[in-house]
């Protein structure tokens, strides 16, 4: 699951900070961290993909090293630090002032993290794009039982845990177990999509458990986030978002059924530039805000936004045209989750680390066979690949952060109890790509499908169908579909 709140951004404090920068230091702080961000994205992709690793691992480790842990080219202010080497080159090389730096620094940060979150609503809206409805639907139940199981068991075991064998308080212990139950559906998703795997019966189950689990975990962030500002939990609150989060995934549903043959015939009908993909975002961003409208997330509505759009007849020409946007977003998306990745608390140098790193083995196994455990819980599909449905879940990505974000805001969580939410997250986060590559073993043998689909990369990626799982026998698919390397 993702949250938006997941990257934070502001808009007044983004207007806040640009008046009181000179706005071309600005804009040519901006272009020097896309600069950054594009040279981490390729180099780490392609270091990744030749080491047969899925691209996306490269782009999170580059994030880490251009970032706030080692090289700190890609810093955010929010991080609460203000060593950043584009600023100081900028200081050096065109005359900006120390003064003006503070408000040049916000401004940039604020930028990139609007950029990013852009991208990871893109991610979600071609990831929609590239799911069949009708294969999320049929793997409903067993989607179900996955998320509820991925929710309960960490968050009981990492809540009971952290009380009984460290003495946490119980309004503590209850916030880092909630930071448990979150899973990234954006970083999996982009591994099964590079996999060749998204389409495959264990995908569709992963990928729909993971959007009950960004509900799932939408309700909980609600419940916890409440008891620890007010000490109760505000039912009407609870309810409320149970019944929006359910009408609305509904409500796209339905709308796809009358929706598709209008959208088309709109498409037609336009003879200028961009006659089918405007349209298409223009219907994505609307489905993103009334998501958020109703106290959702954005990229729920972006990608239900896909899912209608995958009925229509004009999927695989608009797939093939949102790809060179997803190509210049997406990427900035995946980095900044790694920029932000302050592996700072693993040094057992620092006190209250040494206590946040015990708390932190805890947590990362609860975080790990917690999700695992979920794959053994599917019902009536025999042959299906357990283990990899339960490693697609482990990843917590950017969503554990926003835990601890509004955990630390509120002031709950101690120091070691950060460190060690921050470690599960990142090894969590690391961890599932290698993993899931790992348990699909035979995935170049997906080059032999019989459907294509277009990869968030924007490369032709080939994806077993249904059948040929079934069958479990690749070799009678469709040859006509070529691997592409990831």
């Amino acid at each position: 699951m993702q949250f938006l709140g997941a990257i934070n951004f502001s808009l007044p404090l983004l207007a806040s900070a640009t008046e009181t920068a000179d706005s071309s230091m600005v804009l040519a702080a901006v272009l020097l961290s896309l600069v950054v961000i594009y040279l981490a994205s390729k180099v780490g992709g392609e270091l990744s993909n030749r080491f047969g690793l899925p691209p996306v691992l490269g782009e999170l480790v580059s994030g880490v090293v251009v970032g706030v842990s080692v090289l700190h080219l890609l810093v955010f202010s929010e991080g609460g630090t203000d060593s950043n080497l584009i600023i100081t080159f900028l200081q050096g090389t065109a005359g900006l002032s120390p003064d003006a730096a503070a408000g040049v620094f916000a401004a940039q940060s604020e930028v990139i993290s609007v950029l990013a979150e852009l991208g990871v609503i893109i991610l979600l809206f071609e990831i929609g794009l590239e799911s069949n409805l009708k294969d999320l639907m049929a793997v409903g139940i067993q989607a179900s039982v996955v998320a509820v199981v991925g929710v309960v068991v960490p968050f009981t075991a990492g809540t009971v845990g952290l009380m009984t064998l460290f003495g946490i308080d119980a309004l503590p212990a209850i916030f880092a177990g909630a930071a448990l139950t979150a899973t990234s559906i954006g970083i999996t998703s982009k591994v099964l999509s590079e996999l060749g795997r998204l389409s495959s019966r264990e995908g569709q189950i992963i990928l729909g458990a993971a959007v009950i689990d960004d509900v799932l975990g939408i309700i909980v962030l609600a419940v916890v986030a409440s008891l620890a500002k007010d000490g109760a939990v505000d039912v009407s609150k609870v309810v409320y978002l149970i019944i929006s989060a359910s009408g609305f995934l509904l409500g796209a549903i339905a709308l796809g059924n009358f929706f598709n043959k209008s959208f088309v015939a709109i498409a037609d009908k336009l003879k200028t530039r961009g006659e089918l993909v405007i349209p298409a975002f223009i219907f994505a961003f609307v489905m993103a805000y009334l998501a958020a409208a109703i106290q959702l997330e954005a990229i729920l509505g972006a990608f239900a936004a896909g899912l209608v759009l995958e009925e229509t007849d004009k999927r695989k020409e608009l797939q093939k045209q949102v790809i060179p946007i997803a190509d210049m977003l997406v990427p900035i998306f995946f980095v900044t989750v790694g920029a932000k990745t302050d592996l700072g608390v693993l040094n057992p140098a620092i006190p209250s680390n040494r206590e946040g790193l015990i708390m932190a083995t805890f947590l990362i196994l609860v975080a790990i066979f917690g999700k695992v455990i979920t794959g053994f819980v599917v019902f009536g599909q025999p042959g299906i690949n357990r283990l990899a449905i339960g490693v697609g879940m482990i990843p917590r990505g950017e969503v554990g952060l926003v835990f601890l974000g509004i955990g630390s805001s509120i002031g709950i969580l101690s120091k070691p109890l950060e460190a060690a939410i921050i470690m599960m997250v990142i090894l969590t986060t690391f961890l599932a790509p290698p993993l899931l590559r790992i348990v699909f073993p035979d995935s170049e043998a997906v080059g032999v499908a019989s459907e294509l689909i277009l990869n968030t990369s924007g490369t032709p990626l080939a994806v077993e169908s249904p059948t040929a799982i079934n069958s479990k026998s690749n070799d009678a698919a469709n040859p006509e579909a070529t691997p592409d390397g990831h």
